[in-house]
């Protein structure tokens, strides 16, 4: 195993959740990810899980995106932007 690899152990038990709807906090400390399940045709979300990761990891997570987007739209097909700001994604801020 290469210096920069780690060895991976999920639980059994850890089920995969899907997710089509998130809300974003933070604070000086931590950003906060609430994945949600939006229910169509109703005013309705449910939760799925929450995290929280330290600012530096929210940007590295960035960076990781960006690439791992990049690749999706070399192998399959290019995503277009959004045209204002994200659907489906909230930020809230001072959040106590």
């Amino acid at each position: 195993m290469a210096s920069n690899e780690i060895q991976v152990t999920i639980p059994p038990q850890l089920e995969p959740v899907y997710s089509n709807m998130i809300q974003i906090a933070y604070k000086e400390d931590e950003f906060t990810f609430l994945f949600l399940h939006q229910i169509p045709g109703i005013n309705q979300a449910k939760g799925k899980a929450v995290v929280s990761i330290s600012p530096t990891h929210a940007k590295n997570l960035l960076a990781v995106l960006q690439r791992t987007v990049g690749e999706y739209e070399q192998k399959f097909r290019t995503l277009d932007a959004p045209q204002e700001k994200p659907q489906n994604v909230t930020a809230m801020t001072g959040y106590s």
